[in-house]
Formats: C-alpha cells, structure tokens, sequence
C-alpha cells in the first residue's frame, strides 16, 4: 500500500499540473471570442491586412489606425479573425513587417490592451500623446508565452 501511495500521489499532482496548464494553454483553440463591434467613421491614417505568423498562428482581416472626429486616434480592426490563443494582446510596433517574436520585441511597441476577441470588428484606442505615424505595423501578440500570432504590416492611406 505504502509503495503504491508514493507513486500514486507524486503521479496524481503531476497530472493534475500537466493538465491545468494543457487546459490553459490550449483551451482557447477549441473556442472563438466573436466581436461585433460598430467601427466609427474617421479618416484612415495607415492601413494593412493580417497575415499568418507561421502554421499554427494565423491570422487574417484589416488593420487600420484612424483619426477620429472628435480627435484622438484608434486602431480598428475589420473583417479579423486570428488563432485564438492564452492572454493576446493588440500592440503597435515600430517594425515595418515584423516576421518572429524578435523582430517585435526589439523594437519599441505600444501595447493597446488585451483582444477583445479572436474574430470580428473592434477597435482601440491610443493613449494621449502616442503618435501613430511612430508605429508601422499591428501585430496579435501572446503576452504569457511571448509569441506573435499574426502581424499587419502598414501603409500610409493615399
């Protein structure tokens, strides 16, 4: 009994940690956060479609960063969907086309707050002060593991 006890607690806690991580980490694949959110009308500053970040983190729709009306400016996000993933996050970079996790992490990036959802429109707004021609690209960003799940490089509207 005793020795059966030693291998079936340290097995069972093991288990149960191997488990809830697999759960949290891969949880989200099995479900999509859907966002309909109506877009303001504003004027386009830069513009750029999603693409996959490799096969497993793929993403597509349209990136925007607008002028609003009443001033400010936020990002939207139309026609989007995106791998669903633990803990994303909407960020700008200053890479112009980031294709790795390095090429985001080493340059500066602003972070927008967590995806409202994985598919469909949404929008966020940048901080006072942040000067949107500053950033040159959207990128879909794992803040727990540190990965890119999709980027979109952007143009200036012209």
């Amino acid at each position: 009994m005793r020795r059966f006890l030693l291998v079936f607690v340290p097995g069972f806690l093991i288990g149960c940690a191997v488990g809830a991580f697999g759960w949290y980490a891969f949880s989200p694949l099995l479900f999509d956060d859907v966002v309909a959110e109506d877009l303001a009308e504003a004027t386009v500053i830069a513009e750029g479609q999603f693409r996959d970040a490799d096969r497993a983190h793929q993403g597509s729709g349209t990136a925007r960063i607008v002028a609003l009306a009443g001033g400010g400016f936020e990002v939207q996000l139309s026609e989007f969907s995106v791998t669903n993933g633990p803990d994303l996050e909407v960020w700008l970079s200053a890479h112009p086309d980031p294709a790795s996790n390095a090429d985001v992490t080493e340059n500066d990036w602003l972070a927008l707050g967590q995806l409202k959802g994985n598919i469909g429109d949404q929008s966020y707004p940048l901080p006072a002060g942040a000067a949107p021609t500053d950033y040159r690209s959207v990128v879909i960003w794992c803040e727990q593991f540190g990965v890119l799940f999709s980027p979109a490089a952007l143009s200036p509207a012209g």
